[in-house]
């Protein structure tokens, strides 16, 4: 038995940080398996903030959630720059 005037430790492990690369790579990837065009859709849901234009496929819509729609744009913009050497 434990004693009670002892403090316990209980550790919660945090989900795996990741990208907003790396969750737009994860979403147009479901978007696409399930035939959906992933640039309209993900358009809809930047300007529309409406999550359900991104599918619950996995994970999908839970992950895209997790990033604020303004940091999904300016990855997208710096994207962008970047691969039409403008920067």
């Amino acid at each position: 038995m434990q004693e009670l005037g002892n403090t316990q430790f209980f550790k919660v492990e945090v989900d795996k940080e990741i990208s907003v690369k790396g969750v737009l790579k994860a979403v147009f990837d479901a978007m696409t398996e399930k035939g959906y065009n992933p640039v309209n859709q993900i358009v809809g849901y930047i300007m529309s903030g409406d999550p359900t234009y991104i599918t619950s496929h996995n994970g999908a819509r839970s992950l895209i959630m997790k990033v604020e729609r303004d940091e999904l744009v300016e990855e997208l913009l710096k994207e962008y720059i970047i691969n039409n050497n403008w920067g």
